[in-house]
């Protein structure tokens, strides 16, 4: 039987954000200080997630680019 974690037993994490002139910045869809976390188990599994997600995909348009910023997380991490 696979053991079900939930998140909060996950310590490292993706915060998202929306880029400065992002469309879905508006305040009536996401607003402009929308976030979004996803949390995984180990900074390994982390990070190769987002590079995955800030990579220029295979459907992408030459010159397209994410209208995402994301930074690495941990749980507990003071900020400075």
């Amino acid at each position: 039987m696979t053991k079900v974690t939930s998140d909060s037993d996950k310590p490292y994490g993706i915060r998202t954000t929306l880029t400065e002139g992002n469309p879905m910045a508006a305040e009536h869809l996401l607003g402009r200080n929308w976030e979004a976390y996803r949390w995984y188990a180990t900074a390994a599994e982390r990070d190769e997630v987002m590079a995955d997600m800030l990579a220029e995909h295979p459907w992408s348009r030459p010159g397209d680019k994410p209208a995402i910023r994301c930074e690495p997380v941990e749980r507990g991490a003071q900020a400075a």
